[in-house]
């Protein structure tokens, strides 16, 4: 900011100094009419940039269904795991003793209900007699499932495959159903929802591509995944899923800003030269003031957006000869 001050007031044959912090400067106007130039504005056709933060579809709580005292957890946070996989299981000695049961209890009524049936078909016993063995059967077969299920929900098992980001599972803890134990979140695919404004929503389509940066500079490619076939009438705008699909990789929970489509918009442009370092030397009433701007985007013409310290018609110094 310092050399662009000092260029400028060269050529206005005053000695620079240095501004006060957050205030303005008057300094020497310039002998040299033809190096000002006007702000004026244009109107641009520039992809929509819109704010939206990366999630995925899958990323969940993990919680105890059954209660028990925890005994294993094989896995920690930051741990890849695959559906299915064991996270913890709890004390399950009572639950496999009444899993035990069940099956030889179901074993018997099976031997029962076979011989029930041969001596059905020849004819010695009563149909009653043969129903209620069957009913036996029945009932024996619901309890072991439901003893398999008790035993099962002794272990707490991955949902979907992805890295577990949180764990308050602990050895010796005792759990209630319903206990969050775990979060799991999976890597991909990596997902963004933005809002599109009406004016431009129906210009967007399903493949479209568009450009994703994260918030320390980090660029990656997107396409358009999903699209609402409406206007949301209480925000006037369409809502539009992009996924990731290469660049630098950004992880879920990123804030990021999303370039896609276009629009037509009537912006401050000054050429890129009368900008330095955030800072403009505006001429106004003789003489020449420091003023901080904030620049948008690169104009065709070698001019920048101004989106905010000047007001069209402003006239500012550019650097060079």
């Amino acid at each position: 900011m310092k050399r662009f001050a000092l260029l400028l007031l060269a050529a206005c044959g005053g000695r620079p100094a240095d501004p006060p912090q957050g205030e303005e400067t008057a300094v020497a106007a310039p002998a040299d009419s033809r190096a000002l130039v006007a702000a004026e504005t244009v109107s641009v056709e520039l992809p929509l940039a819109l704010a939206s933060q990366l999630y995925v579809e899958h990323d969940a709580s993990v919680y105890a269904r059954s209660s028990g005292i925890i005994e294993a957890i094989p896995v920690d946070m930051g741990s890849r795991v695959a559906a299915g996989q064991l996270l913890a299981r709890l004390e399950s000695a009572d639950q496999t003793i009444a899993l035990d049961q069940a099956r030889e209890r179901h074993a018997n009524a099976g031997r029962l209900v076979g011989r029930q049936r041969a001596l059905r078909t020849a004819g010695v016993v009563t149909v009653a007699d043969s129903e209620r063995v069957e009913l036996e059967f029945r009932e024996a077969e619901l309890a072991l499932q439901k003893a398999q299920r008790e035993h099962n929900l002794t272990r707490v098992v991955a949902p979907f495959g992805g890295v577990v980001t949180a764990r308050t599972a602990r050895i010796g803890r005792l759990v209630t159903a319903g206990d969050s134990l775990f979060r799991l979140t999976a890597l991909a695919p990596v997902l963004a929802s933005v809002r599109v404004p009406e004016t431009a929503a129906f210009g967007i389509r399903l493949g479209a591509e568009a450009a994703v940066e994260g918030p320390r500079g980090e660029r990656a490619r997107a396409k358009v995944v999903r699209a609402s076939p409406v206007i949301d009438p209480g925000s006037g705008t369409r809502e539009v899923v992009l996924q990731l699909v290469g660049g630098d990789r950004l992880p879920p929970g990123s804030s990021v800003t999303v370039r896609l489509g276009s629009e037509v918009r009537r912006v401050v442009a000054v050429p890129r030269e009368a900008v330095g370092d955030g800072y403009a030397l505006v001429w106004d009433a003789d003489r020449t003031t420091l003023r901080q701007v904030t620049l948008g985007g690169a104009l065709p013409g070698d001019r920048v957006e101004v989106v905010s310290g000047l007001a069209p018609g402003e006239k500012v110094v550019r650097r060079g000869p």
